[in-house]
């Protein structure tokens, strides 16, 4: 055999090898436990990874990300005083409130994202809606304002319904929709929450999140947990590291925790993030009419965005814009855009803004117009 063919084989044979270990891997990294499960890039919506994300199943009490939501929506318009019935009791995890316990709609939510309780999901239901029945009907309404497709909520705690499903691409969607509300996301933050009663007077009770993965990873910043037997274990969770944000989703996931670890750092090793990328950049315009001939268009604020961490691609910009101007122009009007492009995919649009104002030049009278001027003065 001449050398040049054993030289062939040898390299590739190596080459086979990489190839198959690089296989590993990655079938290393896919063989997470949950039976459906996504990761998604909040920053851009880009799925990083999936199993069988559009499975309808049981959610549990991952559901209450809904109800929460919508009760601190609710409840920043009118945080009202809630009274607890008997009828408003509910089986499972639970904040252990009694009949004719009082305390705000606010407080039912930090009950719920904390101990998952299952008693204040119905209390908070009947407080908005006036029954579990009528707060399903606006859970679906919202889930469809979302784009939650294939999700159906019958339950206000995720107890489990044959009519009670959802996917892991629909919760992930509900996590990246609910963590944009400023009250939901310092909510699902926090470890710990008190929650002061109306009655009993005087009763405080420290409530201690069930979501371990606030302490078992440092880059979490929230989630919900969820388990019925029917259902599995189900995890939602939110975690971001410089710049990058992520949701992952694990449904009926027997090692979920390490499911949802596992999958941040395969997504934060693949990802970066750019910031206030073409600072400093701005367009001078043409302005007719005015008391200055050009005035500067700058963006309303920086390009930020998220790329693979390999990638070479380079960041383009597109102006659309008149060719000039027409005076007055008030300072910061919005006259064009710029349009952002990685690796020919757009990423963001951006406005962009009069960096100062320009006054109009005073126009000369006509003769007549003076004429009439005069006039008017005498008989004034």
């Amino acid at each position: 055999m001449k050398w040049w063919t054993v030289m062939f084989f040898t390299i590739f044979l190596a080459v086979m090898c990489c190839i198959r270990a690089g296989a590993e891997n990655d079938a290393d990294f896919t063989e997470v436990s949950a039976r459906s499960a996504i990761l998604v890039c909040r920053n851009n919506g880009r799925v990083i990874f999936e199993k069988n994300p559009d499975e309808k199943l049981g959610m549990a009490s991952t559901t209450k990300i809904m109800t929460a939501l919508i009760a601190l929506e609710q409840a920043k318009a009118e945080d009202k005083e809630v009274t607890f019935k008997m009828n408003m009791a509910a089986e499972g995890s639970s904040m252990y409130l009694k009949d004719g316990y009082k305390l705000r709609l606010s407080d039912l939510a930090a009950g719920m994202m904390s101990v998952s309780g299952n008693d204040a999901a119905n209390a908070a239901a009947f407080a908005v809606a006036g029954s579990k029945e009528n707060f399903g009907k606006l859970m679906n309404s919202r889930a469809e304002q979302i784009g939650m497709k294939n999700t159906h909520f019958v339950t206000p705690s995720g107890l489990d319904d044959d009519g009670h499903y959802s996917t892991a691409r629909d919760m992930a969607k509900l996590m990246d929709y609910a963590m944009n509300n400023e009250a939901f996301a310092e909510l699902t933050a926090k470890k710990n929450v008190m929650v002061d009663f109306i009655s009993p007077e005087k009763m405080s009770v420290s409530y201690r999140n069930h979501n371990k993965l606030l302490s078992l990873y440092e880059y979490c910043n929230g989630g919900k947990t969820g388990f019925t037997t029917k259902s599995g274990r189900c995890l939602v969770s939110s975690a971001e590291k410089e710049g990058v944000r992520l949701v992952a989703v694990t449904l009926n996931a027997p090692d979920d925790w390490n499911d949802h670890i596992k999958m941040y750092e395969y997504g934060f090793s693949k990802l970066s993030a750019v910031e206030n990328a073409d600072d400093g950049y701005c367009l001078n315009i043409d302005v007719a009419g005015g008391k200055a001939d050009s005035v500067k268009l700058i963006p309303v604020k920086g390009v930020d965005y998220v790329k693979s961490s390999d990638s070479k691609g380079r960041l383009t910009r597109r102006v659309i814009a008149d060719r000039f101007l027409y005076a007055p122009l008030e300072k910061g009007q919005a006259v064009g855009t710029a349009q952002y492009f990685l690796d020919g995919e757009k990423i963001c649009e951006i406005p962009l803004v009069t960096d100062s104002a320009v006054d109009a030049l005073e126009s000369k009278k006509s003769i007549i117009q003076n004429i009439f001027d005069f006039f008017a003065g005498i008989f004034r």
